[in-house]
């Protein structure tokens, strides 16, 4: 099955819960992981199921970065603030690198996440 990681900084999540939202059915076809508060708040705004890792600050982050090494993960939608991220917000660069080193697909922005989903749900349907 196809694994996607939802992750957004603080300002972000609103916004996630939109795209969360409007993909519900795509998102519905995919195992979903999640950092703590992120992962928390689609549970609860939506009626899709996702694996919820630790909170960003607490290495959440750092455990969708380890399944995309060990080749368990096929896109990540890491919806950030450029501007105003918070130092306790997880921080892109590490995951950018093991993403780009393994070739997995990460979305940082609502445009490019719509690219990604409707990617792997033109994938699913073949």
């Amino acid at each position: 099955m196809t694994r996607v990681a939802l992750i957004a900084h603080d300002d972000e999540k609103p916004e996630m819960i939109d795209l969360v939202r409007e993909y519900e059915d795509v998102l519905s076809k995919f195992d979903l992981v999640g950092t703590g508060t992120t992962g928390k708040r689609i549970s609860e705004e939506t009626a899709l199921d996702i694996e919820r890792k630790q909170s960003g600050p607490l290495g959440g982050d750092t455990q969708i970065g380890a399944e995309v090494a060990d080749d368990r993960m096929d896109a990540i939608v890491f919806l950030r603030d450029p501007l105003t991220a918070q130092p306790h917000e997880p921080d892109i660069s590490a995951l950018l690198r093991i993403c780009d080193v393994h070739d997995v697909p990460m979305a940082t922005t609502r445009t490019s996440a719509e690219y990604v989903l409707d990617g792997l749900a033109a994938d699913g349907d073949e």
